[in-house]
């Protein structure tokens, strides 16, 4: 049997961008790098799930029919699954993802997306606690400054949290080029 990595590509959407101030964002090279797991994901006849978030908040500029809720522009073709959400996680949306996983005998996803801290960290907690062996692909997500109660963080911060709560515990944190190159071996 062919051993199968599902790359899941996680709210890659328009909207985010409305969030993007100036020095409040980090990783400049989230797009191009989800952009380049795509193709390589596609060219080694890879399974690839779209994930969309559907907010339910009136207000949202990500919530169905709003033009941020649309994919950005890197997301490209059609996917093995679309998967939609209206919470932090990838496995607690329609259609069940964990089901489908399972029904396509795969066992091993990559997730990258936005933001690195919310929904595609939660995805890679969850697909840890579920069993699969997950790649975080951090060069392929990016966040943004966060501050509560008078403590700021700024996205690098934030993103090298996620990074460390993650790594050995629920997921290997890796870069495009090796996430790319471990796909190929």
């Amino acid at each position: 049997m062919t051993q199968k990595r599902a790359l899941i590509v996680i709210d890659v959407q328009k909207g985010f961008d409305e969030y993007a101030v100036s020095g409040e964002r980090d990783n400049p090279d989230c797009e191009a790098n989800v952009a380049r797991l795509i193709e390589a994901w596609r060219a080694a006849s890879q399974p690839i799930v779209f994930v969309r978030h559907d907010s339910v908040e009136p207000q949202s500029v990500l919530r169905p029919g709003q033009p941020g809720n649309d994919f950005k522009a890197v997301i490209t073709g059609t996917p093995d699954l679309l998967v939609t959400k209206s919470v932090n996680s990838a496995f607690y949306g329609s259609p069940d993802l964990d089901a489908w996983l399972k029904a396509n005998g795969i066992n091993e996803i990559a997730i990258c997306g936005i933001q690195t801290n919310m929904c595609c960290e939660t995805t890679a907690r969850m697909g840890g606690n579920l069993g699969y062996d997950v790649w975080f692909v951090l060069d392929a997500t990016h966040t943004f400054a966060k501050e509560v109660g008078g403590l700021k963080l700024s996205a690098t911060q934030l993103a090298a949290a996620t990074a460390i709560n993650l790594d050995g515990e629920f997921a290997g944190v890796l870069d495009t080029a090796t996430a790319i190159s471990g796909l190929a071996s």
